[in-house]
């Protein structure tokens, strides 16, 4: 049976009604595909803590989570990821990539010029639904 992984997505607009969007290292699993910055949930950790912890611990900033934006499980090959992505709030502090290879700040309209991990896709679908 596959392992299952329970991680949140941090969706972070800025004034200018752009999205952080972060690229995935060349070492890391899916090398250089698009994701929102986040990571996994520990054991007994909400999932408002675990998102920002893990946007503190990856790119320097403190954020704000206001909304449940989507809710999405995706099976990969070897494991199985419910991805959980939560809009916030940059409240301090610039986003910085200290895992990631590239930050891009883009409008909803450019999001699928990026190529995304699989399991963030659901979620820029409703992103982008959500500006027309």
């Amino acid at each position: 049976m596959k392992k299952q992984i329970k991680v949140v997505a941090a969706i972070i607009e800025n004034e200018q009604e752009e999205i952080l969007c972060a690229l995935r290292s060349p070492t890391m699993t899916m090398p250089n595909m698009w994701e929102f910055p986040g990571g996994k949930v520990e054991e007994n950790e909400d999932l408002h803590s675990a998102i920002k912890r893990e946007v503190h611990e990856e790119l320097g900033c403190l954020i704000e989570p206001d909304e449940l934006h989507n809710e999405h499980i995706h099976e990969y090959e070897t494991f199985i990821i419910q991805l959980i992505a939560i809009k916030c709030r940059l409240v301090d502090g610039t986003p910085m990539p200290s895992e990631h290879s590239k930050l891009l700040w883009l409008k909803r309209d450019l999001l699928f010029s990026l190529v995304w991990a699989p399991a963030d896709i659901p979620a820029v679908e409703l992103l982008t639904k959500e500006w027309t």
